[in-house]
């Protein structure tokens, strides 16, 4: 497991889980702190499969949402797969909004997530 300030990384089965925690507001400097290590992530662990857990993100601003957006990318152009889970009602509404479930795999539970990545 992999302990930031933002998040954390577990594997299972060869599927990397990801527990993002974000308070409210992120400031600039915070923001390229978890867009540095969200990078980093990306590359130390390694893997195709990821599922990122938002059930700790309340809500995210434009500069966060469009970190998600790079990150999927990356990941597809690895030939990866992300799936979503965990999003509050909040966080659901956010994204419906920037047309982005269009864009994600998104399910309600980290299990849901783990299957749809088997």
């Amino acid at each position: 497991m992999i302990p930031t300030q933002f998040f954390h990384v577990s594997s299972r089965d060869s599927i990397n889980e990801v527990e993002l925690k974000l308070p409210v507001h992120v400031d600039t400097e915070e923001f390229n702190q978890l867009n540095a290590e969200m990078s980093r992530l990306l590359v130390d662990p390694g893997g195709d499969r990821w599922v990122l857990d938002l059930s700790h993100v309340s809500y995210m601003g434009s500069s966060v949402l469009g970190l998600m957006v790079n990150l999927r990318q990356q990941i597809k152009a690895a030939g990866g797969r992300l799936v979503l889970c965990g999003l509050s009602q909040q966080l659901s509404h956010v994204f419906h909004t920037c047309c982005l479930e269009r864009l994600f795999i998104i399910v309600k539970t980290r299990e849901e997530a783990r299957r749809e990545l088997r």
